[in-house]
């Protein structure tokens, strides 16, 4: 895979997931290295202030906490060492997400379609609403997404990608929202955002997630302090589907909607 180097972000203190997810890469043929996660346990003023809660609140409808953070900062930290190298794409993974046999061949038939997509998500929460158009492993197409797909557990991003997301000011930073619930928006960044469908990664559920509220905590607002969240998130959607049929139509004057 010339050109392709896999990340895994894994917390100091999780080592059983290390190992679990190794003998999966190992057992793929994936060579990775491994980045240590930023630990909401430990975070530094720096890290603290990479926060905007006012806007998060307003746009959630629900207090963050110290695990969100952290694991958005921890993905904005491959995408800068990524960029201090010189791969072409990174394979980004999370400790807790589940390989399927079929991702080598995925990756693959993505980097030789390289000028098809800048990001790629390859494991979902919901389903995107895919709109496929392009085979890239059997079974396996490339596809435009028009509803929301959360979940950031695997995907694969080009430097283009990583540099819109890290320019300033218009990036990722300061953190408005989950990570999983902004780095897809396409149209904000100006990237070519995709899924593969069905996705060669899945998550894990045998393990526990390390982004929780305390115990005894109700992050979620009243439902009548919550009417800016739902105006924000009816207007995202909107976007999201303006964009999804624009993608569309970009790959259908190129001949290649299925």
């Amino acid at each position: 895979m010339d050109g392709l180097r896999t990340w895994v972000i894994n917390l100091d203190r999780a080592p059983e997931r290390l190992a679990r997810i190794r003998a999966q890469l190992d057992g793929l043929g994936l060579p990775f290295t491994r980045l240590a996660a930023v630990d909401a346990r430990a975070l530094t003023p720096l890290q603290q202030a990479a926060l905007d809660e006012t806007t998060y609140r307003r746009r959630h409808g629900m207090s963050p906490v110290p695990g969100e953070l952290g694991c958005y900062l921890s993905h904005v930290e491959v995408m800068r060492a990524f960029l201090a190298g010189d791969a072409d794409f990174a394979l980004v993974l999370e400790d807790d997400v589940l390989l399927h046999d079929s991702l080598p061949a995925v990756l693959q038939g993505l980097m030789r379609h390289r000028d098809r997509w800048d990001a790629v998500k390859l494991s979902a929460v919901h389903s995107g609403t895919p709109v496929p158009y392009l085979e890239v492993a059997p079974g396996h197409h490339l596809a435009v997404m028009l509803s929301r797909c959360t979940g950031s557990s695997a995907y694969l991003m080009n430097r283009r990608a990583a540099q819109a997301w890290l320019r300033e000011p218009g990036g990722l930073l300061p953190m408005q929202l989950p990570y999983d619930h902004v780095f897809d928006q396409g149209w904000r960044f100006g990237l070519k955002f995709r899924l593969v469908t069905p996705t060669p990664c899945g998550h894990d559920e045998q393990i526990a997630s390390t982004i929780t509220a305390p115990p005894g905590a109700t992050r979620k607002f009243h439902w009548t302090k919550r009417l800016p969240a739902f105006a924000y998130r009816a207007g995202n959607e909107l976007r999201r589907v303006a964009y999804g049929l624009r993608e569309v139509l970009r790959e259908k004057l190129a001949g290649s909607v299925s």
